[in-house]
């Protein structure tokens, strides 16, 4: 329901998001039937690997120039009854739900009933903020410093439950600040919470129906409401959530626990719908510019969200898109508005080999024709990978790369190492990404000596020139017993159909996010601890988990 994956932590991908919005383009240029086939062909070549046969599937629409270019079903809609996907099913999608509630609260205040810049207490007056100035606006960027109730202690054990929108507002409003409001990014569940009560109380009528008169019913989204409040019947896809033996049915999650931050069920063609409007229709020009306008913290730096939606890159193009998970489901949404593209993927499994965002971001490659580069790892020997190790420099920035083993990491001052995977002598990926760098000889030989380093990420090319040789393998990694290790084992969910197991091998740690690969940590203390594989950190405090990749983090409870 909530957790982002297109943030990058719960699929543990890296990401450079970026402000820029650009208008939309080419929406009514035709695109010949031909062109159409191929591009859809080589979509369907590119997706349907990601989905096994016999397993929980998904349904995938690729929008482009307001042309459907495809529109598929893969896997399963029922593995237990054995029925197959079909496109139109419906599925639930999450945290996909924080663009419909930002949208309603703009168009309040496009209609002069609020202003993203009123403290809440304007429209919650028993709310306590603890002295500090708090707005819509902190809201809808996440930047509150509310605790986020997904996670809490005990919330996996109370999701099965109905419960209120008041009561599960009093759950976390006496929680001390998590920081000085304004000052921070950290996803947040309970800020959008706030926000459907918020619409609640400003429009004088429920949340569910607000959006379904005012978005929905004018858009033509038959098909998309508050789960419950379905306003016809359609043919939807069971949730699938990981067994001892593959797949069973969904965990249960209970009527109001998701509510603003993640309660919508849609299809894939009103989410086209839906796509269509954004930017065009139910808010003004000046207001849609400002929901796909990074928020600046505090100190200055970009957040890389704006108002339910996430800004990134996608082979250099502007993103905005979001990601869902709930229990029982994924989903993902992107649009590249320079490109007139559109990408909606619903999965029904909350785990397993496919991650929506993987799935959307690489189809959209193809779609803007720059499909992402497909990596095939080779075997280098001790001599090719000391001969491209050394310091890199790119504006005061720096980058170490040495022989580790039988591979070559990589180090920002600050980070844990990266282990990169070969492709040739001169060029190296990272997992997991789409990310890659080739180094530069003198002559352009394959075989002189190594000048310079070129990152590719995001469309980018970073060009580091060769400053000195490598010094010695930082030794950063300490030592620990394995019984410190132990006392952090566990599973904990970040957010509602995300799981991260710990768990040690001999004496080795490793981390798996639900129906992932597992990555090997390794401890720079007791409690902190760096994958290799990706940038990140994990920290354990109590019974808390922290995850912080870049400038993001997120929290988990043990289970």
């Amino acid at each position: 329901m909530f957790i982002r994956t297109a943030i990058c932590a719960a699929a543990l991908l890296l990401c450079t998001p970026q402000a820029a919005f650009a208008a939309d383009a080419n929406q009514d240029k035709p695109v010949s039937k031909r062109a159409l086939a191929d591009l859809s062909a080589r979509l369907h070549a590119t997706i349907a690997p990601y989905f096994p046969a016999e397993a929980p599937g998904g349904v995938v629409l690729v929008v482009k120039d307001g042309q459907t270019v495809l529109r598929r079903a893969y896997g399963m809609a029922d593995t237990i009854k054995g029925v197959n996907m079909a496109p139109e099913m419906a599925m639930r999608i999450g945290s996909m739900t924080k663009q419909f509630t930002a949208t309603a609260i703009l168009l309040l205040a496009d209609e002069g009933k609020l202003s993203v810049d009123d403290e809440i207490t304007s429209y919650l007056p028993d709310y306590p903020t603890q002295g500090k100035r708090i707005t819509i606006e902190h809201l809808l960027t996440h930047t509150s410093g509310i605790v986020s109730y997904t996670g809490k202690p005990g919330f996996s054990q109370r999701a099965p439950q109905d419960t209120t929108v008041t009561a599960l507002i009093d759950s976390f409003k006496n929680d001390p600040l998590q920081f000085e409001p304004g000052s921070a990014w950290r996803y947040n569940n309970s800020g959008y919470y706030l926000l459907g009560a918020i619409i609640e109380k400003v429009a004088g009528m429920p949340y569910h129906q607000f959006l379904a008169q005012r978005i929905f019913t004018p858009l033509g989204m038959d098909h998309t409401a508050y789960e419950g409040q379905e306003r016809a019947r359609w043919p939807s896809a069971a949730g699938h959530s990981p067994a001892e033996n593959g797949f069973g049915a969904a965990r249960p999650l209970g009527r109001n626990q998701s509510y603003a931050a993640g309660e919508l069920v849609s299809t894939v063609d009103d989410l086209a719908k839906w796509d269509a409007a954004v930017g065009k229709k139910l808010l003004t020009p000046a207001t849609w510019q400002r929901a796909f306008t990074s928020y600046r913290l505090s100190d200055g730096k970009d957040s890389h969200y704006g108002y339910g939606w996430e800004l990134s890159l996608i082979q250099g193009e502007a993103v905005i898109g979001h990601s869902g998970s709930t229990r029982g489901f994924r989903s993902y949404g992107l649009r590249v508005p320079a490109k007139g593209v559109y990408v909606a993927v619903l999965t029904n499994g909350d785990g397993g080999t496919v991650v929506p965002d993987v799935v959307a971001r690489r189809a959209a490659a193809v779609a803007i024709g720059k499909p992402l580069p497909e990596f095939r790892e080779v075997a280098l020997d001790a001599a090719a990978l000391d001969a491209v190790a050394g310091v890199y420099t790119l504006d005061g920035s720096r980058r170490v790369f040495w022989r580790d083993g039988d591979f070559l990491s990589v180090q920002r001052p600050g980070r844990g190492p990266l282990v990169l995977k070969a492709m040739s002598a001169n060029a190296f990926f990272v997992p997991d990404t789409a990310d890659w760098f080739v180094f530069q000889r003198e002559g352009g030989a394959d075989t002189g000596k190594v000048t310079g380093v070129t990152y590719y990420q995001d469309g980018r090319a970073l060009v580091h020139t060769r400053s000195s040789e490598p010094p010695p393998p930082p030794r950063i990694v300490a030592r620990i017993a394995d019984a410190a290790f132990d006392a952090h084992a566990g599973r904990y969910e970040i957010q509602p159909g995300m799981v991260l197991e710990v768990k040690r091998d001999g004496s080795r740690y490793f981390v798996q996010p639900s129906g992932q690969r597992r990555l090997e940590i390794f401890p720079l203390s007791e409690t902190r601890y760096f994958a290799r594989d990706i940038d990140a950190e994990i920290g354990f405090e109590g019974q808390a988990l922290s995850f912080r990749q870049g400038s993001r983090s997120f929290t988990g409870r043990r289970l």
